[in-house]
């Protein structure tokens, strides 16, 4: 009798912590059936599901930072420009970036620095070395999150921030500069 009360009570254990998931504030979670999205709406806390029916995926719902690799850029005068950057962003709404990325972070980075670099290969292609380089950078950064959000809104992304680390010449170039400055300095001497 003692042994099927304790089998009792731990298959009621077992059934009953497979019922329960917990959803924390740095998640969001979607609540399937049958491998069909029911319900993405969660709010932090403990809830409730059928065990074996509904399964749950969590997603972290932090800003996500991407450090883009450095990228040639050509600017309005055909000049190119190494352009280093990184991007932050984050899940809005969990549904959508569940269909639309196939629950996949990975593939969202690769999607959102896709966009982010024609963004920025757009911009510097409007501008000017001058512009580049010196006062136009926080309006560069500006423009590409504008657009950039628009363009990653289907996919239940935001984008919180696009930064430009650096801005430099080609290494050909930086050698050819780093040259006429050292035959400059010989000359002053």
């Amino acid at each position: 009798m003692k042994i099927l009360v304790a089998i009792a009570v731990l298959v009621l254990t077992i059934i009953g912590s497979a019922s329960l998931f917990t959803v924390t504030e740095i998640e969001n979670a979607i609540l399937f059936k049958w491998g069909k999205i029911e319900r993405s709406d969660y709010e932090p806390g403990l809830h409730f599901k059928i065990p074996f029916v509904n399964n749950v995926r969590k997603f972290d719902n932090r800003i996500q930072t991407f450090d883009a690799k450095p990228e040639d850029y050509l600017t309005e005068e055909k000049k190119i420009v190494v352009v280093d950057s990184f991007i932050q962003w984050r899940i809005e709404d969990v549904k959508t970036f569940y269909v639309s990325m196939r629950g996949d972070m990975d593939i969202a980075q690769e999607r959102i620095a896709t966009i982010v670099k024609e963004g920025l290969r757009n911009e510097f292609g409007k501008r000017n070395m001058y512009e580049v380089i010196s006062g136009e950078r926080h309006i560069i950064m500006d423009d590409i999150d504008r657009s950039a959000n628009k363009s990653v809104k289907p996919f239940g992304i935001r984008i919180v921030d696009v930064r430009i680390k650096r801005i430099e010449f080609p290494p050909k170039v930086s050698d050819k500069i780093f040259r006429r400055m050292e035959t400059e300095r010989t000359r002053i001497d």
